[in-house]
């Protein structure tokens, strides 16, 4: 049986401002209508054999991912919480544990939930021919049949075969090259570009990387037997798996293990690393460029364009990427947006918000997103899912004042319990135990103002979390 695991724990820096450290790109609809990784369950469809789909993703993202799953499989094998990250390595260690506490000689085929893949059906018929080498303790990669001199990826060497689709034993993994390097290397035939996905036994992998990484192997192995049930996820022990040390598969393994086989792959692969590869992947319009949202242009060619909330007008430009949000706007050219990381990491240096979330936050209960800011006064729209409740709750250094717009809301403040219809209000007192929650069938829509001398979002005491979020706090020793 084939395990699908879906790694979802990147963070896609490089396609800031939408993708964002709690909001990161594989949960973003970048492509299709679908999120990316969705789109990448969605794929497994062709595949023979194959067994629940197991996704391990950072902690912050779980509520986010199980709905995304939901939406699109009826057969999930489980949401594994990553603590901290530690690379994809740490990551296949902890699914092989998990796969061979639950399945009898399990394959295991590691997928980043970042990848667009187009062919679809040549996806299924590269694992059905990696599927007997894998299964004989090959460690099975998928290279990429290069479409051009690409110097933004690493390659894989490999033997020649006697065609395009055959299972080829590794000579070597090189890293990204200079220009003139990878024309040689297209030119040669002989090298894939690497793609990070993977076919393996769990017990052939654990076996390798307990000779290439004992360290590594002991902390996952660790981190997996403390490990805690928490509603429908796993939630890895933090201090055990924060041991780890952090490392890729390639590294940790497949450039040391002598088991290593690659099988071409050509299925219109691109791992989104950037804007560009959105420009190259989406329709162009007459003058080459793609348009996304409220977008009028003026003589502009060659160019991304995404507005998703006011008009964004262009005028006399070639090679750019614009990027709008209601809090960032990025304007980068389009060879240059490799360097949209060194933004972030300015953003991170200087502790700014907009380089984890945006405006409008996502919880398991819906959402939140700030209208207006200023010294002492916050003003918030918020949405609350039906049936969906926020946590019991004070704060020490503001007041609220609650007025619903749409649906019904049931509202707890201190000992009272009252229901509110639209257009009614009531106000929260600072220090105040209170609740929101939504009982009805239709979203629940209100506006919050709030006021006091701090209005940050760690002023928050839950004593009561149906979505277990004071153990979260207690874990990563935060304010709860």
């Amino acid at each position: 049986m084939i395990i699908p695991v879906i790694l979802s724990g990147g963070s896609g820096t490089r396609l800031w401002p939408l993708s964002r450290a709690l909001y990161p790109k594989q949960l973003l609809p970048l492509v299709t209508d679908k999120t990316m990784l969705q789109e990448t369950v969605l794929r497994l469809a062709g595949i023979e054999d194959l067994g629940p789909v197991c996704c391990i993703c950072n902690e912050q993202h779980r509520f986010l991912v199980a709905e995304q799953l939901r939406e699109v499989t009826g057969s999930l094998g489980g949401i594994i919480l990553e603590p901290v990250g530690r690379n994809t390595a740490p990551a296949a260690a902890v699914a092989a544990i998990h796969a061979l506490s639950k399945f009898q000689d399990p394959l295991l085929l590691l997928l980043p939930a970042d990848h667009v893949i187009r062919d679809t059906a040549a996806l299924s018929r590269a694992v059905a021919e990696g599927y007997p080498a894998a299964a004989s303790g090959a460690l099975v990669t998928f290279g990429i049949v290069p479409s051009g001199p690409e110097t933004g990826y690493g390659y894989i060497r490999a033997e020649t075969g006697s065609d395009n689709h055959s299972c080829r034993p590794v000579l070597e993994f090189v890293e990204k090259p200079d220009l003139a390097t990878a024309e040689r290397y297209v030119q040669s035939g002989g090298y894939f570009w690497n793609s990070g996905m993977f076919l393996f036994r769990a017990d052939v992998f654990l076996e390798e990387l307990e000779h290439s990484n004992p360290a590594m192997l002991d902390s996952c192995r660790m981190a997996y037997r403390k490990a805690a049930a928490d509603l429908d996820f796993l939630r890895l022990d933090r201090e055990a798996f924060s041991a780890s040390p952090s490392d890729s598969i390639d590294y940790a393994v497949m450039e040391k293990t002598s088991r290593a086989v690659v099988v071409p792959l050509d299925a219109g692969w691109n791992d989104v690393g950037a804007w560009s590869a959105l420009w190259e992947l989406n329709e162009h319009d007459a003058a080459n460029n793609v348009l996304k949202g409220d977008v009028l242009v003026h003589d502009v060619r060659n160019s991304y364009i995404h507005a998703t909330s006011r008009l964004v007008a262009v005028v006399g430009l070639e090679d750019q990427i614009i990027v709008e949000t209601p809090d960032a706007v990025l304007v980068a050219s389009r060879d240059r947006v490799q360097d949209v990381k060194a933004i972030v990491r300015q953003l991170d240096a200087s502790k700014r918000s907009e380089a984890e979330i945006h405006l409008r936050v996502y919880r398991p209960w819906g959402t939140y997103e700030t209208v207006d800011l200023a010294d002492r006064f916050q003003v918030k729209r918020i949405v609350v899912k039906p049936g969906a409740a926020l946590s019991l709750q004070k704060h020490y250094h503001r007041a609220e004042h609650w007025i619903v717009v749409k649906g019904t809301a049931l509202i707890t403040v201190g000992e009272k319990d009252i229901t509110l219809c639209e257009d009614q209000s009531t106000y929260i007192p600072m220090g105040t135990l209170h609740r929101l929650e939504n009982p009805g069938k239709i979203p629940l829509e209100l506006i919050e103002v709030q006021t006091g001398s701090y209005l940050g979002e760690d002023d928050i005491v839950r004593f009561d979390d149906r979505y277990g979020r004071i153990a979260d706090a207690r874990e990563a020793n935060l304010p709860s």
